[in-house]
């Protein structure tokens, strides 16, 4: 058994991403020929920052291209006139298995937290409100016995369908054998199942009722109310489980956003080629390239990338960590780049919605207590109301604070997408003052409020990946595109990275496995290797790579 905390190894690729990364051989290295050879990578998300910051390392000099702002779907906004109080529009809980995410936390020095989700000391208290009927609680104790009979119906439901405790201890132990062992027949059994047929199937479900399902629905496990996920397909729900994605997650103080950025100015100690403090800011004088409005096969066989003002430049090798849809709606993409099976997996990904509205506030005012009941006069909220999800962000005693009013994901998220964010805040405020009846939010309100919905932006048409049904093809294709030996001339040279190409979307450890595949690929393609005491995910992909299914 190791002793290493857990970390989201696996399960359809069990492979030691922070091992790789922390091997003082480093991820591998560049013919000295091909030093400062320039790569192109598309997006200054997660993904490509990662990319770029890593491809650095090795001697050779990244071109980011990017089309709105870095950082990606990690946006920390700020609310204007106050110190480190920011809206979270992306990403905004991390949990402590994405340990390559946090290599990169670590790095750069930033501060996380414990993120305040239902019923965790975090949060202080929770509000559950369903069907006009509301319970307050800090434990999940002070819930009634239905809940606690949800959440062991769950539980055993986990176990009779994926024999959870001996996956999650193969995982534990980093024993690829004894995952694929076990994963790989799930694949076969679920891939074409919906978490709902999941739950409604097993044993401990069908005993219970329908009104435990529904509650299932809304309330969910961990984070809050999954049932936008019950078309999905089980294994995108099993994976987060397994790989505790949905457990003990941390924010990130002043913003995640810090992490993208901090990775365009951070120095490296050890980097070849580059001179000491050479930076990603620095090989590009500051400023990022602007949007790719086409790719193409040039005449030479290197790939030409054309940018929103026309110029074009070409290059042996392309990361691409933009949402696999704008290859086909905002990059004019020659299609024989990629396979057509390839280009159904592409444009067959599905982005689920989402929509978030912030308020700042004058304090952290829901602290106070009742002098009548004791309890605290406003919490962390589930409900079946239009806000679905709302958050607590403390930053200290009398000092301002954020609520994350709504956090709503497809048809929640739709049911306010024509509307400007004055008057989602109108109606998310109407809401919770029928959870909160005599709690005036609105008097603690200070400055502008802030909302997203992320399948407005033409940037990204989507928040993330949500997988049906037989889809497992399709994400398999993408995310192993990155091996590319066998594919023909025309189709290599360009590697797909992001949480959507990963197994784990909407999760940002998803990006960054990814990106470090994409790292990988490219410097095989250039001609260098990882050093024989590290082996790269490209050198054992052929025996620990995603179970292949028959078409």
């Amino acid at each position: 058994m190791t002793s290493k905390p857990f970390s989201a190894f696996g399960p359809d690729f069990p492979f030691a991403y922070d091992d790789w990364l922390a091997h003082p051989a480093g991820l591998g290295t560049i013919p000295a020929d091909r030093h400062g050879a320039e790569v192109a990578v598309i997006g200054a998300g997660a993904a490509g920052m990662v990319a770029a910051y890593e491809l650095m390392r090795m001697g050779l000099k990244p071109v980011i291209y990017e089309a709105g702002r870095m950082g990606g779907r990690l946006r920390s906004e700020p609310f204007e006139g106050a110190e480190g109080v920011i809206a979270e529009l992306g990403g905004m809980r991390f949990p402590v298995s994405s340990a390559g995410f946090y290599h990169y936390v670590d790095r750069l020095g930033l501060e996380s937290r414990d993120f305040p989700n239902p019923l965790t000391p975090a949060a202080g208290s929770t509000v559950i409100d369903l069907e006009g009927e509301t319970h307050y609680a800090e434990t999940l104790a002070d819930l009634p016995e239905l809940y606690r009979e949800v959440a062991r119906a769950y539980d055993a439901a986990l176990e009779e369908g994926a024999d959870f405790t001996a996956l999650k201890a193969a995982i534990r132990a980093r024993d690829a054998a004894a995952i694929k062992a076990i994963w790989d027949p799930i694949v076969r059994d679920w891939d074409e199942r919906t978490f709902y047929d999941f739950v409604v199937s097993s044993s401990a479900f069908q005993a219970l009722s329908f009104r435990h399902r529904e509650v299932f629905g809304q309330v969910g496990f961990g984070t809050g109310g999954w049932d936008s996920d019950f078309p999905n397909s089980m294994l995108e729900i099993l994976r987060v489980n397994l790989c505790e994605l949905d457990d003990q997650q941390k924010y990130i103080v002043g913003g995640v956003e810090q992490m993208p950025r901090g990775l365009w100015t951070d120095a490296p100690e050890t980097m070849a080629h580059w001179p000491t403090g050479t930076t990603l800011s620095r090989l590009h004088n500051g400023a990022t390239r602007g949007g790719v409005k086409a790719l193409a096969r040039a005449g030479d066989g290197r790939i030409a990338v054309t940018d929103r003002w026309g110029r074009a430049d070409v290059y042996d090798a392309v990361v691409i960590t933009c949402q696999t849809h704008l290859l086909t709606t905002a990059i004019d993409t020659e299609e024989r780049l990629f396979d057509q099976k390839l280009w159904m997996a592409l444009d067959r990904t599905r982005y689920m919605q989402s929509a978030k509205t912030f308020v700042m506030v004058d304090r952290p005012f829901w602290k106070d207590r009742d002098p009548v009941t004791g309890k605290q006069v406003m919490s962390m909220t589930l409900t079946d109301r239009l806000t679905r999800g709302t958050y607590l962000f403390d930053n200290g005693p009398d000092k301002p604070a954020a609520i994350c009013l709504s956090y709503a994901w497809m048809t929640d998220a739709l049911k306010v997408l024509p509307y400007d964010t004055g008057k989602r805040v109108d109606l998310a405020l109407s809401a919770l003052s029928k959870i909160y009846p005599g709690l005036d939010i609105a008097s603690h309100i200070v400055g502008e409020p802030i909302s997203v919905s992320w399948e407005a932006d033409e940037n990204f048409l989507g928040a993330f990946k949500g997988a049906l049904p037989g889809h497992y093809r399709y994400n398999r294709r993408m995310y192993g595109h990155f091996c590319q030996d066998t594919l023909p001339p025309m189709e290599r040279g360009l590697f797909l990275a992001g949480d959507g190409v990963s197994f784990t979307p909407a999760w940002v450890e998803g990006a960054v496995q990814t990106a470090l595949n994409a790292v990988w690929g490219v410097m095989h393609h250039m001609g260098g290797q990882s050093a024989p005491e590290n082996p790269g995910p490209g050198d054992v992909f052929a025996q620990l790579g995603p179970v292949a299914l028959s078409d």
